[in-house]
């Protein structure tokens, strides 16, 4: 399968690439890294992403950020950031992207579980991802040629531990092979509409 992964020089969309690579043509995009650059809050960019890049069979997005604050601190310009970049951003990916995914193909998409096992600062985030989980799961059901969509909830990631352990305070690290298998469960499965967690 020809698959695109977009956020594929971060932790997980390195873990992402090494673990579909072994069996499909990975092409790897970031804001400023990889083989196509594309920013996903701006539509035209994607657009142009998708023209140049074709059809393809599957689409993952391991992209998108949130601002960590307290719920008494945080402001509504943090909170509209992370719904713009995290939510919005993987929201514009499956509306560009869509002409682009061959019959039959899947789009992947990344919340998290700060929704589900929440953290003190983590409000913003949170936020974010129960929206993900929502989009995802209306989405699927409306999506054309049989194209299907899922979330998938990363863990946190083993090699991402030092960086983020003490933000996720009573989050245990997660192996790289276990989030690996999670997207490989999307991509390379038949569920649609689905949260797969990736723990």
């Amino acid at each position: 399968m020809k698959v695109v992964v977009i956020g594929a020089n971060g932790d997980v969309g390195r873990t992402v690439c090494a673990e579909l690579g072994e069996r499909h043509e990975v092409i790897k995009v970031g804001r400023n890294s990889g083989d196509y650059q594309a920013d996903m809050t701006d539509m035209e960019s994607l657009k142009a992403l998708f023209q140049k890049i074709g059809k393809v069979d599957a689409i993952i997005v391991t992209a998108g950020s949130v601002k960590f604050a307290g719920l008494q601190e945080i402001t509504q310009a943090e909170f509209m950031y992370a719904l713009s970049d995290k939510v919005m951003g993987q929201v514009n990916v499956v509306l560009a992207g869509m002409d682009y995914v061959k019959d039959g193909g899947s789009f992947t998409l990344t919340n998290g579980l700060l929704d589900q096992h929440p953290v003190p600062n983590g409000v913003g985030a949170a936020t974010a991802n129960a929206a993900l989980a929502g989009f995802a799961a209306a989405a699927a059901i409306e999506m054309p040629r049989d194209i299907r969509l899922n979330v998938v909830s990363p863990g946190l990631l083993d090699h991402s531990y030092e960086r983020y352990g003490p933000t996720l305070k009573g989050h245990e690290p997660v192996s790289s092979e276990i989030v690996a298998a999670a997207y490989a469960e999307s991509v390379e499965g038949a569920a649609s509409g689905q949260r797969i967690i990736g723990e």
